[in-house]
């Protein structure tokens, strides 16, 4: 099998046509296209550079923002080049509903600096949000 799929004469084929061109080489056993499917899944050169469109883990959920400043995404950027004044990140927010942007430089990503940015930037500004939405980075995180 590892012959018909990658060596010399493989072409990296999917599971049923690796099965059809074993078959075609004068091999058989009851399990072959099971066996021929999964092998093809497990080939880390076809994960790599196959083109297909893999299903997400689970089923994705919008983000649905009613109204302006409703629901806020928020990312940092970096290790950026050190600037003049030292910093090295970017802390950047963007509403969902109206996709305004704000975004300080920070010198360190710290916890304190999220929430001050929170409050000054976002709360004090716009209110009190319905959602933030993070990628539940260290940052983020609650302690």
């Amino acid at each position: 099998m590892e012959e018909a799929h990658s060596e010399v004469c493989g072409a990296h084929q999917s599971g049923p046509k690796l099965h059809f061109r074993i078959k075609r080489m004068g091999y058989y056993w009851p399990t072959m296209i099971k066996d021929c499917i999964d092998y093809a899944r497990r080939c880390q050169a076809c994960q790599f550079h196959a083109n297909l469109i893999h299903e997400p883990p689970e089923p994705l959920h919008p983000t649905v923002a009613s109204w302006p400043f409703d629901a806020w995404g928020l990312d940092v950027v970096g290790p950026l080049t050190k600037t003049s004044g030292g910093h090295l990140y970017i802390l950047a927010a963007i509403d969902y509903f109206s996709k305004w942007a704000e975004a300080v430089p920070l010198k360190e990503v710290k916890k304190e600096n999220v929430a001050d940015f929170i409050r000054t930037h976002i709360i004090y500004r716009y209110g009190v949000p319905r959602y933030i939405i993070t990628d539940n980075g260290k940052p983020f995180a609650i302690a």
